[in-house]
């Protein structure tokens, strides 16, 4: 029986879980107050605060510090195939100078240093959202001095993956299939016998708008946009993510909220949201070309995908394309843990970041 400390830290909350084997023995999220935060004038400067809480969390648990693995959240390092890694030397640098930030940054660093207090037990990540297995034809864009990078919902996608095709009887590496994670970004990928061939960036700056971030937009107006005056950089940068999307048009990221309002009559909330809608499923069917037509199945996860206003028009628009299964949520946690007892067992092997 293995023992497994998963660390999953966001923008404001700090998850912490603990497993043994499939059994979750705890499942905490610890919210914090932008004012808690506001005082580490970087993202990195949060290492000991959020590492005590972890701690903190176990022990006002009940929970005795002996485990066979801790894994955390990956961070944004350099782009690495998909699978489960050590934190060596290399991770740690490359994570400590990464060149985006964001609070995963330090899912791998917590890990690696807790785990270091236990003899013989491993720190991992699995799956982070830098995972680049496209095929070379699917990075050229139109620009030399611009090509496409893939920043997406790695680990769920490639999880939920898993678990259907267990649950058909056969294995990830023999499907092709579409995966579209609907959440405060949209990801879509193409996931052909193991390998996400296509992927977009779902971070800041391609596909379709989502509740939170713009996706592909007009590069001419950008550049108008950008030599303006009107914006700073930064509030720039807010425009693609952040304050885009659906926040952008209505004001708000709360789907569930934005369905209500069309029920009571607003028009401009229904054709926003429809608009959203329409542009995932123009993604999902250019992805489809991507496998000549042949695809086993097209999966929609995410907290999106709990929606039963976004689902049945979504589904109207691709049910051509594919059967549709739904796999509503995310657990990350779940993720994280299967995929270190999965490395422990010998049943995923465990990679070197290089």
């Amino acid at each position: 029986m293995k023992k497994i400390l998963v660390i999953n830290p966001g923008s404001t909350s700090t998850k912490i879980a603990v497993y043994e084997d499939e059994k979750p023995l705890l499942v905490s999220n610890i919210k914090h107050t932008v004012e808690e935060l506001s005082v580490y004038p970087q993202v990195i400067d949060q290492f000991e605060f959020r590492k005590n809480l972890v701690l903190q969390e176990l022990e006002s648990n009940g929970i005795p510090f002996t485990f066979d693995a801790v894994i955390g959240r990956g961070g944004l390092v350099k782009p690495i195939p998909g699978g489960v890694y050590i934190v060596n030397e290399a991770m740690e640098r490359d994570t400590l100078h990464a060149m985006r930030t964001h609070a995963c940054n330090l899912g791998g660093l917590i890990a690696k240093e807790l785990a270091s207090s236990l003899p013989g037990c491993p720190a991992f990540i699995a799956d982070p959202g830098v995972v680049d297995e496209l095929e070379d034809i699917a990075r050229i864009t139109g620009s030399p001095l611009m090509p496409k990078i893939t920043i997406w919902h790695a680990l769920n996608q490639k999880a939920i993956a898993r678990r259907f095709a267990k649950e058909q009887r056969t294995r990830y590496e023999d499907l092709d299939l579409i995966i579209c994670h609907l959440g405060g970004g949209i990801s879509i990928a193409v996931h052909h016998h193991g390998r996400a061939i296509d992927a977009n960036n779902a971070l800041d700056g391609e596909g379709p708008f989502s509740p939170e971030r713009a996706g592909t937009l007009p590069a001419g107006q950008l550049i108008d946009l950008c030599f303006s005056g009107q914006l700073t950089k930064d509030e720039l940068k807010k425009r693609i993510s952040g304050r885009a999307g659906l926040t952008a048009h209505l004001g708000t990221t709360d789907v569930p909220a934005i369905i209500k309002a069309i029920e009571e009559g607003d028009k401009k909330a229904e054709l926003i949201l429809d608009a959203m809608i329409y542009n995932v499923a123009k993604a999902i069917g250019g992805a489809a070309t991507v496998l000549c037509g042949k695809i086993d199945a097209i999966l929609l996860t995410g907290g999106i995908a709990y929606s039963d206003y976004v689902i049945p028009r979504l589904k109207k628009r691709i049910s051509f394309l594919a059967p549709i299964y739904v796999y509503p949520g995310e657990d990350e946690m779940e993720a994280l843990a299967l995929n270190a007892i999965g490395a422990l067992k010998g049943e995923l092997p465990i990679q070197v970041y290089k």
